[in-house]
């Protein structure tokens, strides 16, 4: 019997990066998933490779910024498949780049909405479905970034760091009623979000990681399979890096 045989999961941000690869990694090991992207072809894409892999899976476009989007996308989950158990609220955007006083006031309010409001817009969502079937868990995508800070990316972080503490406080109120709640801080992974780095910023920041290179995909959703399962069932409110080391300084 599979890990994850008679759950259901929803990922956002599921149509790549690792969003992808942990929407595919749930389908491989039995969970039914609802892969949500703002683009509609790419979440089609997965939702595709996952059935034609004879996995199941549904393809939901939605902003997550929308809280209306997110709650039909978790009205379908439970339509379609019976049920919520799993979530992985993932979806992301890097955000304006600059110190404080220089960065424009829109850019900041939109990388606020779509890191952070949009995990709160997920969770609203999320936990009563989750609640309605007996428990459940949640994994909430923060970042290395979560944890330290960074000059030039000041919208970026203040996002990560709320999204771990949004996790932590609902981690504290949902433990008891079955639900447990973490988030996973990634150091810098080979996504899409990267392609535009320059070949200097790319080796230094390489270099910050103890590894001496950047994370996977695959690597991440690793980490991120192992808080949805019951091999986590202790882990509770958990901040946790899969960082090559770039927290360790």
């Amino acid at each position: 019997m599979a890990e994850f045989d008679g759950k259901v999961a929803l990922v956002t941000g599921g149509a790549s990066g690792i969003g992808r690869a942990t929407a595919l990694k749930l389908a491989q090991n039995g969970a039914a998933v609802v892969v949500v992207d703002l683009a509609a072809a790419g979440a089609q894409a997965v939702a595709d490779e996952i059935l034609a892999a004879g996995g199941k899976a549904l393809p939901f476009a939605a902003d997550v910024s929308d809280p209306a989007a997110i709650a039909a996308a978790v009205a379908k989950a439970e339509s379609t498949f019976g049920a919520l158990h799993l979530a992985f609220n993932n979806a992301g955007i890097t955000g304006p780049s600059g110190l404080l006083a220089d960065i424009d006031i829109d850019a900041y309010r939109k990388v606020i909405e779509i890191n952070l409001n949009a995990v709160f817009y997920g969770m609203h969502a999320e936990i009563p479905a989750m609640l309605r079937a007996g428990g459940g868990a949640i994994v909430n995508t923060s970042s290395i970034l979560g944890l330290v800070g960074e000059a030039t990316a000041v919208g970026y972080v203040t996002a990560k760091h709320g999204v771990a503490g949004m996790t932590k406080a609902a981690a504290l109120g949902y433990a008891a009623k079955g639900i447990r709640i973490n988030s996973v801080h990634p150091g810098y992974i080979d996504t899409p979000l990267l392609k535009n780095l320059s070949p200097a910023t790319r080796q230094y920041l390489t270099a910050q990681h103890a590894l001496g290179r950047f994370g996977s995909d695959e690597e991440t959703a690793e980490a991120v399979l192992f808080l949805l399962s019951d091999r986590a069932s202790f882990v509770v409110g958990a901040q946790f890096a899969v960082d090559g080391g770039y927290t360790a300084h």
